[in-house]
């Protein structure tokens, strides 16, 4: 996996993925930056749901679920010093499907966070990590 950052101007980044994606990090006003893009740890946490909601939806459809929407709301604390690391991070899934097994999806959550989220697995290191979920019937 490659990746390449260029400063831009100030506390303003541009990365650049392997896959040739483009994103514009950087900081708010109080911090040098001008708000024209996320913080690098707000990516840090999307990138997380992102990889942890993968493998929910693809081992869910592979147990058949009929899954149809699927979103995670994140809240996450960080240490007071540096490096300012996440302390507490907590997934609350929200799961839209028809005929959804509550213990499906609970297993799926847990799959990801002990086997298969690398991302997770990680941040696990230093922040305690919590789940939970809701089931919305479609």
């Amino acid at each position: 996996m490659q990746a390449r950052l260029k400063w831009v101007d100030g506390v303003c980044f541009m990365g650049e993925t392997g896959s040739g994606h483009a994103v514009v990090m950087d900081g708010a006003p109080e911090g040098g930056g001008r708000n024209l893009g996320p913080r690098p740890m707000e990516l840090v946490l999307l990138g997380t749901a992102g990889c942890t909601s993968y493998d929910v939806i693809t081992i869910l459809k592979k147990s058949r679920q009929d899954v149809r929407d699927c979103w995670v709301e994140i809240q996450a604390d960080r240490a007071d010093i540096d490096p300012k690391v996440f302390t507490k991070i907590h997934f609350h899934f929200v799961v839209v499907g028809k005929g959804l097994k509550p213990d499906a999806v609970e297993r799926a959550i847990k799959l990801s966070a002990e086997k298969y989220c690398s991302a997770s697995i990680m941040l696990a290191k230093t922040a305690d990590i919590t789940h939970d979920f809701e089931l919305r019937e479609d």
